[in-house]
């Protein structure tokens, strides 16, 4: 068997404390839970992260960055065209779908996030100043370049409100949405439907939204 560096460990920690802290929530999850599903000691715990609630933060930090690398970085440049931004949003919203919908690692980290949300408190708080805040506003500014409008007027961030929405309603409500259509998962030919879909609301929004 190959040695566990501690690298591994603590991505095996991180792997399990957004399982677990996603899914039973923070109180309810013991270091022994933690411990015991990455394979470890539970004072590699406090030696990787300080404690479990340091844990809990660095699993926040991991949400950020695993669906930044999944969704790539949308902030438009300078000199960015109407056209050059429309496709930088319809990529957006394909990285993102195809994420959401169909990435095995998306299911522990969107429960995550949704287990903060109702649980607000200090780790909601750097998810939204570290991760959520600056992506909305970083879509808000490629619909400005798109369209034309002011990139923090209440419209244009409602609409990247609903931009979002829609495609994460593909993993929360994923056991819906594969009953209703008969669909045994969401696989690439499933999300490719499902892109074609928002994409086609994402040109008529662009449309309703031009200046």
């Amino acid at each position: 068997m190959t040695p566990q560096t501690p690298q591994d460990t603590r991505s095996r920690l991180i792997r399990a404390g957004l399982n677990l802290f996603g899914h039973k929530g923070f109180e309810a999850t013991s270091t022994r839970d933690l411990a015991a599903m990455a394979d470890t000691n539970i004072a590699s715990i406090a030696y990787h992260f300080g404690s479990k609630a340091g844990l809990r933060t660095a699993c926040a930090a991991e949400v950020g960055a695993r669906v930044s690398q999944a969704v790539g970085d949308p902030a438009p440049l300078p000199d960015l065209t109407a056209p050059e931004a429309r496709t930088r949003l319809e990529a957006l919203v394909r990285a993102f779908v195809s994420f959401m919908a169909t990435s095995p690692a998306a299911e522990d980290l969107v429960a995550f996030m949704l287990r903060e949300l109702m649980e607000p408190g200090a780790v909601s708080d750097q998810l939204y100043a570290e991760f959520f805040e600056p992506k909305h506003r970083q879509i808000c500014a490629l619909w400005a370049a798109a369209t034309g409008r002011p990139p923090e007027s209440d419209e244009i961030r409602l609409t990247a409100f609903s931009l979002i929405g829609q495609a994460a309603y593909f993993r929360i409500a994923r056991p819906f949405v594969t009953k209703r259509l008969g669909w045994a998962t969401i696989g690439p030919p499933e999300a490719e439907a499902i892109i074609a879909v928002l994409t086609a609301n994402l040109h008529a929004m662009l449309e309703r939204s031009q200046k």
